[in-house]
């Protein structure tokens, strides 16, 4: 191979590293194999690095006494220039194939021979590529100053490249404005290079994103993907799709997202690399859209690939955003090891404006795990001040605030009021407003200190009510969560039951989506229970206590350990899934309900008697099978999210109301022995039922026509990830964030699969999973299990539910009747079942000889919470007695 032709099979190779990066490996490695033998010896001995050719050069680093010595072997040779290149495509080719430190020794050497044999150009060249390589290694900064050096050595058109690998360091350093003024300046010069005007496209992109432009941000991404497909570069066309899954996120699309994010997972799973990017981008937005879980579960998946490739930069990044969720999913001990290991990695990558982020999840996370020593407040106000310094000031006012707490927790009430004062003066929003009702209660002012609690919570609502998404909003409202605890603590001091009944309420309702801190009637809540009995389970400071609701009086009781009570939970939960694997080592369930039930309700039971209850958990509790506790045996049960979501769900007519009954939907999911029976028992005991196939699109359309629906599938709950949830259809899963799209989700829903009730509940107020999903949007009333039944138990149970609902009961006491006729346990009735459901044949309701909807919606919102009709007699709330 001549000279001529191994430097155009070179630049071939460069240019097919977009394309076809395999195939470009291959030819530039056949390239090097042809170079005369003395020439290649030459380029593989070490370098000043020690390795061949030498480390990736700095800035300057090319001279020197051993460079010299490289100049003299190679100096001269015909193949030079064409081995440079090839070294080049070599590199250019490994970095699209995520092998970034290969990728930057190819061009440390190319780099080398250019500069050894006089070729100023080709050096240039090697450096312009090595500007994205160096950034994607973890170091943007230098990455700019070899940006800097290659500059001068290049046409305009090259330039115009340079600018496009600009972008990529200056987006990471957060300089995203800079960014899209660089790409800017390359489209025009750029030319007919449609792989750098399609990257020019791919990176503006995702800089508007980060600026918050969607549209020119989409629209960047749709012309870069246009230009990709057109050209066949098949390895861009999946980036672009690849970040959709962030523009949606991050515009709050999460259905949009989740959906964009399978695509490009799918086409993406040859490039490991590019794949982890992509799932830390959908990762960081789904942190900004406050769902932390299904964040970690993509994390948990890009770390290693990142760490494989020797992604420096992203890598650091992901460790930063995994240590943040792994602190909010409750994982301290994970939290810190991640978050010290990206403070190393950003510390030593220059990148000092993040490292105090990472500073400030090793303090909380060391609060999580150990008792406050006496230096935590200064080494948290030292942070505090770090983090002020880099421009976090919103996360430096909480890290004072909880100085300031734990100083008080340890007896240094000067140091708190300082730091209280500071934070009041500042006037920052919820931060400030809880550092005001503290120093208020500090100063004995306990009305003051309330009306501050009610005014954050109040700010914290507004800032929710707009987020559909029931999980974004639960997510978004825990910035609230300390406040609303200190509200609860405030009305504990008061000995009061209904005081604590309504600070308690005011929580939920802000979780639940209703906006405002609002508390329902005691007049109307006990008008609305009649002979039921409403069980309230808050938490307080380690403790469970119980608010018992009658139509006579509130009762208030401290219950004992929360700990204790969700051991007992657990224990139940195991027992049950050991009989269901009918493991006859299990532990008797029996002997754990009944131990539960005296945690419970052993102080409670004279308030209860015989009567239906309506049970309003925290925690560990949405885990519970309530009816199997022996006192629930017959004992109709509806749980619910909390008391306002209970009481406007039985002010919501009737499921059809006598206008004609409605016709139930059924659905028989895949790999189930008893679901075409059940199926057809539903069809038989409400007639007019209709079959619907069990595919995603044809159940989707169902549920948005349905009153009532049945679904009998395999069903799987995600605990760390509540959106994940799924029931398994024909097509695939049928996902909880599928179900956000529903506008007008039935009235009753029947999930008749395992766990399908499960709930994960990030604050009170708001329990997600399949059912909370449903009730959440709309759904008056969800039956499902809480754990797993076996298929014929589950039918025969269906069976007997299905006879009593037909026959009048509401959907609580049919499950009762269901349940103590077959002994079969584990369904529980979620949201307001206290309505009976009249189904059958369809009569059309009639106004002036024209068919009429019934409205089987009712005063109920998106979230559960009552709609204002006129006076809003369902709320109390009073500025002069805030409890």
């Amino acid at each position: 191979m001549t000279s001529d032709e191994a430097l155009a099979a070179a630049e071939h190779a460069v240019d097919l590293s977009g394309s076809d990066p395999a195939r470009a490996l291959a030819l530039a490695r056949t390239v090097l194999a042809a170079l005369p033998a003395s020439c290649r010896e030459a380029a593989d001995r070490p370098g000043p690095g020690g390795s061949p050719g030498g480390g990736a050069p700095e800035r300057g680093s090319e001279s020197g006494p051993d460079g010299g010595a490289v100049a003299g072997r190679v100096a001269g040779c015909g193949h030079c220039e064409a081995e440079a290149v090839a070294h080049r495509a070599l590199a250019v080719a490994a970095r699209e194939l995520g092998d970034l430190p290969f990728a930057e020794e190819r061009l440390g050497r190319a780099v080398r021979i250019a500069l050894s044999a006089g070729l100023p150009h080709r050096a240039a060249q090697a450096r312009l590529s090595l500007v994205h390589v160096r950034t994607e290694l973890g170091h943007p900064e230098q990455a700019l100053a070899v940006a800097a050096d290659a500059e001068p050595g290049l046409t305009p058109a090259e330039v115009g490249k340079l600018g496009v690998h600009r972008a990529v360091a200056l987006a990471r350093l957060g300089r995203y404005r800079e960014a899209v003024d660089h790409c800017d300046r390359a489209v025009p010069v750029l030319g007919g290079d449609v792989r750098f005007l399609a990257g020019a496209m791919l990176n503006r992109g995702l800089a508007r994103v980060f600026l918050g432009e969607f549209g020119a941000a989409e629209a960047d991404l749709s012309r870069c993907a246009e230009l990709a497909r057109d050209a066949g570069l098949e390895h861009v066309l999946a980036l672009a799709e690849g970040n959709l899954p962030f523009l949606a996120a991050r515009r709050g699309d999460l259905p949009a997202a989740f959906g964009a994010y399978r695509r490009a997972e799918s086409v993406l799973v040859g490039f490991p690399e590019r794949l982890a990017t992509v799932r830390c981008d959908l990762a960081e937005a789904l942190v900004g859209a406050h769902l932390p879980g299904e964040a970690r579960v993509l994390l948990e998946m890009a770390v290693p690939e990142l760490a494989a490739a020797g992604a420096g930069t992203a890598l650091a990044e992901a460790l930063l955003l995994l240590a943040r969720v792994e602190l909010r999913t409750g994982d301290p001990r994970r939290a810190r090891e991640s978050a010290e290991l990206a403070a190393r990695e950003l510390a030593a990558q220059g990148r000092t404006v993040l490292v105090p982020v990472a500073d400030e999840i090793v303090l909380r996370a060391r609060l999580a795990l150990d008792p406050p020593s006496a230096e935590l407040p200064a080494a948290m106000l030292s942070c505090a001040d770090a983090l002020d310094a880099a421009g976090h000031g919103d996360t430096s006012a909480a890290l004072r605030l909880t100085a300031a707490e734990v100083s008080l927790g340890l007896g240094d009430r000067p140091f708190a009021e300082d730091q209280l004062a500071l934070l009041a003066r500042s006037g920052r929003g919820v931060v400030a407003l809880q550092a005001t009702a503290l120093r208020r209660s500090l100063a004995g002012d306990r009305r003051g200190a309330f009306a501050a609690v009610l005014a954050g919570l109040a700010e914290v609502g507004a800032g929710t009510r707009t987020f559909e998404d029931p999980a974004v909003r639960a997510h978004a409202a825990r910035a609230g969560e300390p406040l609303a605890g200190f509200g609860l603590a405030l009305a504990m001091r008061t000995g009061r039951g209904r005081a604590v009944l309504a600070w308690a309420e005011r929580w939920r309702a802000v979780t639940g989506g209703a906006g405002r801190p609002l508390a329902p009637g005691l007049a109307a809540l006990r008008a609305a229970l009649g002979e039921s009995v409403l069980v309230e389970f808050v938490r307080h400071e380690g403790d469970l206590v119980a608010v018992v609701v009658a139509r006579d009086r509130v009762t208030l009781r401290r219950l004992g350990p929360l700990a204790a009570v969700a051991e007992a939970t657990v224990r139940l939960r195991y027992g049950l899934r050991r009989t269901h694997l009918l493991d006859g080592s299990a532990p008797e369930p029996g002997a754990e309900a009944a131990e539960l039930e005296r945690l419970l309700f052993g102080s409670l039971r004279d308030r209860l008697g015989g009567r239906p209850l309506v049970i309003v958990p925290t925690g560990t509790l949405h885990t519970l099978p309530w009816p199997l506790l022996p006192m629930n045996a017959h004992r109709p049960v509806t749980v619910a999210a909390s008391a306002a979501a209970w009481l406007a769900g039985s002010r919501v007519p009737a499921v059809r109301d006598g206008r004609g009954a409605a016709v139930p939907v059924v659905v028989a999911g895949p790999g189930l022995r008893y679901a075409e029976a059940e199926a057809r028992m539903v069809g038989e005991c409400h007639p007019g039922t209709e079959r619907v196939s069990a595919r995603r699109a044809e159940v989707m359309a169902a549920l948005e026509r349905a009153d009532v629906a049945h679904l009998a599938a395999h069903g799987m709950f995600s605990p760390r990830s509540p959106l994940l949830s799924s029931i398994d259809l024909d097509d695939g899963p049928l996902m909880a964030y599928d179900l956000l799209r529903l506008r007008t989700p039935p009235a009753l829903v029947v999930l008749s699969a395992c766990d399908a009730g499960m709930a994960h509940a990030p604050a009170d107020g708001a329990p997600l999973g399949l059912a909370g999903t449903f009730l959440s949007l709309g759904t008056r009333c969800v039956v499902a299990s809480l754990v797993p039944v076996r298929d014929e138990e589950t039918l025969t149970l269906m069976t007997a539910f299905h006879r009593a609902l037909a026959a009048g009961d509401p959907p609580a006491r049919a499950l009762a009747v269901a349940s103590g006729k077959t002994g079969v346990a584990g369904f529980v009735c979620f949201g307001c079942g206290d309505r009976p459901v009249a189904t059958g044949p369809r009569d059309p309701v009639t106004r002036g000889g024209q068919p009429v909807a019934a409205d089987r919606k009712g005063p109920i919102a998106r979230g559960g919470q009552p709609v204002a009709t006129g006076r809003e007699e369902s709320v109390t709330q009073s500025d002069h007695d805030p409890t």
